[in-house]
């Protein structure tokens, strides 16, 4: 839990995005962040740990009932079934629609970099006035058009703790990933693809939906300080089954402060809301935390996200 102590000033939260800017690092026009670590290496050494080529998909199913956490839910509805009398053809088909909200606490998404914006500005220092009704001119999601394909590594918080999932506002340190680290046998590395679990699904379904915004009663996720790690390590992409967010934020001033360091500073590719409760079953039964992942965006022109199905590889 975040006590006073822990609070960051905004002064301390600047030097911190400040510390962690990737800005330039990859050319003044780059918008590939995060996704420039995963090199050739990275995905052939990932395809190595391929060994029983057992699959778990890490997606919670798309979800089209309201609640607290989810007041915009996707609609679904079918356009043809055969039990439509007016079609005789054959063969006969059935057909669907699907349209919702891409961003959210309830469905599984990845974030575009023009997704956040931080004093005005997104990644690499693009005007975020850029963005407009028409859709991102930069940086839309089709920058991850070719696929995420890298090792993941589970960092699993209430395994290691003894708990099904952790509270509301408890913020994870870097120490602890650390620790996490050493008791898996695991390290994260460059181009590692961080699959971060705080037991958030698990707590949803056993205790149902709950607002875990700063209205409600709030969510589990990292300490601001813990970016750094992700930083020095040079991983390349941020898979939580929350947001990674703590709530209450911990920053003076600043309620997604994840969000802000991530994506606007690093370039990072970053996802929301898995479902980790399987893959944290079969990490358990196969004795390791590292496995291969593949994961593919909508091909979506000037998307701010996309609905995906990340899939771990064992």
């Amino acid at each position: 839990m975040t006590t006073g102590e822990d609070v960051l000033s905004s002064q301390q939260f600047e030097a911190l995005f400040q510390s962690v800017c990737n800005w330039g690092i990859w050319g003044k026009d780059d918008e590939r962040g995060t996704l420039n670590y995963i090199t050739a290496d990275c995905v052939r050494n990932a395809a190595a740990l391929v060994r029983s080529g057992r699959t778990v998909s890490m997606a919670v199913p798309i979800n089209n009932v309201a609640g607290p956490d989810n007041p915009h839910p996707v609609a679904h509805y079918m356009t043809q079934s055969f039990d439509d009398r007016s079609v005789s053809d054959e063969p006969g088909f059935a057909l669907d629609y699907l349209a919702g909200e891409i961003h959210g606490d309830c469905q599984t998404h990845i974030d575009a970099l023009c997704h956040v914006a931080y004093k005005g500005q997104l990644y690499n220092g693009k005007a975020a006035t850029g963005i407009t009704t028409r859709g991102p001119n930069s940086h839309d999601i089709t920058t991850y058009a070719h696929g995420i394909v890298g090792r993941g590594v589970l960092l699993d918080i209430p395994r290691i703790r003894g708990i099904k999932w952790l509270e509301p506002g408890d913020a994870v340190t870097p120490s602890e990933l650390e620790q996490c680290e050493q008791a898996e046998g695991v390290r994260l590395r460059q181009g590692d693809i961080l699959i971060f679990r705080t037991g958030h699904h698990r707590r949803r379904l056993e205790l149902g939906p709950w607002n875990n915004g700063y209205d409600g009663e709030g969510k589990a996720g990292l300490h601001s300080s813990a970016i750094t790690l992700l930083h020095d390590r040079k991983v390349a992409a941020f898979f939580p089954d929350g947001d990674g967010e703590t709530v209450p934020s911990g920053v003076e001033g600043i309620p997604y402060p994840i969000h802000a360091l991530q994506i606007a500073a690093m370039g990072m590719i970053c996802a929301d809301s898995l479902n980790l409760e399987d893959i944290s079953v079969v990490c358990e039964e196969e004795h390791r935390w590292e496995f291969l992942v593949v994961a593919a965006p909508l091909r979506l022109p000037r998307g701010t996200g996309s609905f995906f199905n990340p899939i771990a590889i064992f």
